[in-house]
């Protein structure tokens, strides 16, 4: 892969996975009913599981989804559903002590598996394979299409944890924490509307 287009694809990866999403407003969310060190574990199994999922439609799956539409239906109907669970999840999070002693951040495995529901990550794999893979190389231009995700991922999605973090003291009082929450899971309900058309 030429280094301009190696360049390109460094900052499609960046500007896609620092830019609101689902994966974005949980972690921020989470940053702030939970802390940076409680989210470490969901930012980990974001990029972990991105990556995964990368590979995954540049060996193949893309195609198989493509050849057979009925896929697709189903895998947007389990997202639809369970986004919507995760988006009810955080709009009824309670206070930051409440979460503390008795909520849990997503885990690692949650948040990994969770790729593979996000619509947001379906269509940056598929426009990111589809984009950058070259037909002369399709093995070594997969594989550098996952690295370069996999340099840019996990930085660009700590961001919002911290986001959550540096928003603790101002929503700290319940009654904020509250709108906050609810704002948050609104916000994860608005970004699978494209996903409805």
């Amino acid at each position: 892969m030429p280094f301009d287009l190696f360049l390109g694809l460094l900052v499609y990866a960046f500007v896609s996975s620092v830019t609101p999403g689902p994966n974005n407003m949980m972690l921020m969310a989470s940053g702030v009913n939970f802390g940076f060190r409680r989210t470490i574990p969901h930012m980990l199994g974001i990029a972990i599981g991105f990556f995964v999922l990368l590979l995954s439609v540049g060996f193949g799956l893309g195609a198989l989804l493509h050849a057979v539409p009925a896929l697709q239906t189903v895998l947007k109907v389990v997202s639809l559903v369970y986004m919507l669970w995760l988006a009810w999840k955080i709009a009824t999070s309670g206070a930051m002590g409440e979460a503390r002693a008795s909520g849990q951040p997503l885990t690692f495995g949650q948040a990994a598996a969770f790729q593979w529901v996000n619509p947001k990550a379906w269509a940056m794999a598929l426009v990111a394979m589809g984009a950058y893979t070259q037909v002369e190389t399709p093995v070594l231009s997969v594989v550098l299409v996952g690295t370069a995700f996999a340099l840019v991922n996990l930085p660009s999605v700590s961001v919002w944890a911290g986001f959550g973090v540096a928003l603790r003291g101002f929503l700290s009082e319940p009654k904020r924490l509250r709108i906050f929450n609810i704002v948050m899971g609104l916000a994860l309900v608005a970004s699978i509307w494209p996903m409805l058309r």
